[in-house]
């Protein structure tokens, strides 16, 4: 777990493609967005108790989509925590298990370090335990000091989520780190159209943190490379 700003943690290792969640503390309550690749929500609940926080203080649990890296933990966190569990409309049946996530297809497409992942997809495998979502969530909305924007791309029901107290994007998987830096895994981008709009949307609010979904996050030079990201898309 690493402080990326006051109140602002990166939590995950190198389970899941590098996959990471974050977590927010706001007027002494707690917001975690994605939930990493384990099923056991280990991760997060480790990451509470080092912050001297209980399970229960944690009031929310947001997805910015529902690929199975991203949900390993939700069943368990939800369960230990009784957080609200809140997703884009567009997502909310693969959380609760009702669909499949849109399949990406089989072409090998770099980088190749991704292809058990797009695999993982076909096959719908591994499961992730399914979960209701408590309540959806969509672009203008806020959670708590959150701003929510919906970033289509990636998948249809997309989210990222803005912090302007202290220029802190998370951007999912619409940005990648790992295993390289680019706008999202390629082979995962279900409509490239939507991306590059949404890529030039982010890169608009010239954040200086940027969490990705699989990799470290960005804390140097974050605006300027969203930026030449924005203008290759």
């Amino acid at each position: 777990m690493k402080e990326l700003a006051p109140g602002v943690h990166v939590l995950g290792g190198t389970k899941g493609g590098h996959v990471r969640s974050f977590l927010f503390e706001s007027n002494g309550e707690l917001t975690l967005v994605d939930t990493l690749f384990e099923n056991d929500g280990r991760g997060v609940l480790d990451a509470l108790r080092t912050l001297g926080r209980k399970p229960a203080d944690l009031k929310q649990i947001a997805i910015t989509h529902a690929h199975r890296s991203h949900l390993g933990g939700l069943a368990a966190l939800k369960r230990e925590t009784g957080a609200r569990v809140l997703a884009h409309e567009w997502e909310a049946d693969v959380v609760s298990g009702d669909r499949p996530a849109q399949s990406v297809g089989l072409k090998p497409t770099a980088p190749y370090r991704t292809y058990p992942f797009q695999v993982g997809i076909f096959l719908n495998r591994p499961r992730h335990r399914p979960v209701p979502v408590d309540e959806s969530i969509g672009d203008g909305d806020a959670l708590g000091p959150l701003q929510v924007l919906h970033v289509p791309g990636h998948s249809p029901g997309h989210l990222a989520f803005f912090l302007p107290e202290h220029r802190v994007l998370v951007s999912g998987d619409a940005i990648a780190t790992w295993p390289r830096f680019e706008g999202g895994w390629p082979a995962f981008t279900l409509n490239p159209d939507q991306h590059a709009d949404s890529l030039r949307r982010m890169a608009a609010l010239d954040a200086a943190v940027v969490g990705v979904g699989h990799g470290d996050p960005i804390t140097e030079d974050a605006s300027d490379r969203l930026h030449g990201l924005a203008e290759q898309a």
